[in-house]
């Protein structure tokens, strides 16, 4: 027997919080690999730590979205619902959490844009006129501060490092660039959250987060590559090919013994 999939809301407000929700989750996800593969013994223990982290935020937020789907007339879905019983289609994370892991430098880069602007959004959602999505965020704002100057530091060390490290972080840059733009696309979804102050739009925060990262570009001996018109689509539920292995093996328990516990 293998568990059904659940419906989920289309309501503005609910599909907002997943998107955020589902990237910590899958970002989650892919930061976990490292665990026992890291190439420090202290690299090892802080990825896994900040894998947590993650997915403590992705469990908030994923609850708070079921919540407030019941609150406007859908189905109460729990947050072991939104993560294991809902269909490639339905998960609204950025293209570029659900890549794969990749080289120490492709990782860290990653971490570092996903951090800076996780920071930012964290620090709007304080102000939030939803009382429990502005407590999740005064507490998420802590670890994104921490694991933007964790990576950061990384993708200084790798840039200005040696002619290997150098190349590699390069290589990263110029791999994972085009999937940045989608961070910052506007649309309707944004509207009504900034329109009812549940949110910003994500728009709102590209200038800073763009100067964040130059910043640290500029001290890792790298430019911010030239824009390019790719845009991938992940936060309206078109993936690439490598989501639906990681929902594979993330939603296997649950869809193979339906309703197992610990």
């Amino acid at each position: 027997m293998t568990e059904a999939s659940i419906k989920i809301s289309r309501e503005p407000s609910v599909q907002y919080l997943l998107r955020l929700g589902d990237t910590c989750l899958i970002h989650a996800q892919r930061t976990a690999e490292w665990c026992g593969h890291a190439p420090l013994p202290e690299e090892d223990i802080a990825l896994s730590n900040m894998a947590l982290d993650l997915v403590g935020q992705a469990r908030a937020v994923l609850t708070r979205a079921g919540q407030l789907e019941a609150e406007l007339g859908g189905a109460a879905h729990d947050e072991d619902q939104l993560a294991f019983l809902r269909e490639e289609r339905d998960f609204r994370n950025l293209t570029l959490a659900e890549l794969p892991r990749g080289d120490f430098a492709m990782t860290m880069l990653r971490n570092f844009a996903l951090a800076t602007f996780f920071k930012l959004l964290w620090t709007k959602l304080e102000r939030s006129s939803d009382a429990e999505l502005a407590g999740i965020a005064g507490k998420a704002l802590k670890e994104a501060r921490y694991h933007q100057e964790h990576s950061g530091d990384w993708v200084v060390r790798l840039g200005d490092g040696t002619a290997e490290s150098a190349a590699r972080m390069k290589a990263a840059l110029d791999s994972l660039w085009p999937y940045f733009a989608e961070i910052f696309e506007s649309d309707a979804i944004d509207d009504e959250a900034a329109a009812s102050g549940l949110g910003p739009r994500w728009a709102e925060l590209a200038a800073d987060w763009r100067t964040e990262f130059a910043d640290v570009l500029g001290a890792a001996g790298l430019q911010l590559p030239a824009d390019r018109p790719f845009r991938s689509t992940g936060k309206s539920g078109r993936h690439s090919e490598h989501l639906g292995y990681i929902l594979a093996e993330m939603q296997h328990l649950q869809r193979a013994f339906p309703g197992g516990v610990w």
